[in-house]
């Protein structure tokens, strides 16, 4: 089994030792808008040097745009019905904020 690669370590927000992964909550407050001038220009700073976090924070910007332009669709009426069944017999099944049990 191959090692473990270490997390990379930033010192973002006062967090000495946050992982990039640790990050992604700022960085998901960063792309919303949500972080006061001193972290969002510790966040652009990490940004130019960490290529994953690039990649993370164009998706969700790309992803938010396309959101944003694109125009509601209507499902054909036999398939949002199917949808709709099946999502109203998972949450009554598990109730809400519960994750469905695993089928097998």
């Amino acid at each position: 089994m191959p090692a473990k690669k270490a997390a990379k370590s930033h010192s973002i927000g006062g967090a000495k030792g946050s992982s990039c992964s640790e990050l992604l909550i700022l960085l998901n407050e960063y792309v919303d808008g949500n972080v006061s001038p001193g972290i969002c220009k510790e966040l652009e700073s990490h940004l130019a040097k960490c290529n994953p976090c690039q990649v993370v924070v164009d998706n969700v910007k790309k992803t938010i745009t396309l959101y944003r332009n694109d125009k509601p669709c209507s499902l054909p009426v036999k398939f949002r019905k199917h949808l709709h069944s099946i999502l109203y017999d998972c949450w009554t099944k598990n109730g809400p904020g519960r994750k469905p049990e695993k089928s097998t």
